[in-house]
């Protein structure tokens, strides 16, 4: 009988506060993990062709709940799949260890503005959720970033359109 993964929140907020992928590695590192993956997206000095001298992130006011609801929503399809694929031998699944934080407010070139880190018994399942989660935050969370560039022009770009 296959036994469903479990899976731990760590972490998962918006931050004012700077955000470090080697804090999210440290939160999620156990001795039952024997991978853990991480993504730290950082703020770069262009976006197309243009030089970028820094930039700010606003968060509408429901963003937590929706971060919230991502999560909640890839753990309970990741905790399905593992139940159904009969990989387990029926011994409890080491916890599945989550921390994902999004800045918000204003950073410089070389910021981190998303991580996520993921812990979990096997490199597959982490680097799985760990992607996913990236992907379902940019996609979902509403959350909209605006450019300044050098010429003194500003441009905004949305997420979680």
């Amino acid at each position: 009988m296959a036994t469903e993964a479990s899976f731990e929140v760590v972490t998962a907020v918006l931050s004012t506060e700077p955000i470090s992928v080697d804090q999210a590695i440290a939160a999620v590192e156990s001795e039952t993990a024997g991978a853990v993956v991480s993504f730290s997206g950082v703020v770069r000095n262009h976006d197309g062709g243009k030089p970028v001298d820094r930039l700010s992130y606003s968060a509408h006011p429901t963003a937590r709940k929706v971060l919230d609801d991502v999560v909640a929503q890839l753990i309970a399809e990741q905790a399905e799949a593992a139940g159904a694929d009969g990989s387990t031998d029926g011994a409890a699944a080491p916890p599945v260890r989550i921390w994902v934080a999004h800045r918000v407010g204003p950073l410089e070139i070389g910021d981190p503005a998303l991580v996520c880190a993921v812990s979990a018994a096997h490199r597959g399942q982490a680097f799985a959720v760990c992607s996913e989660l990236v992907d379902r935050v940019k996609a979902q969370v509403p959350i909209w970033k605006e450019q300044f560039f050098s010429d003194g022009t500003v441009e905004w770009v949305g997420a979680g359109q």
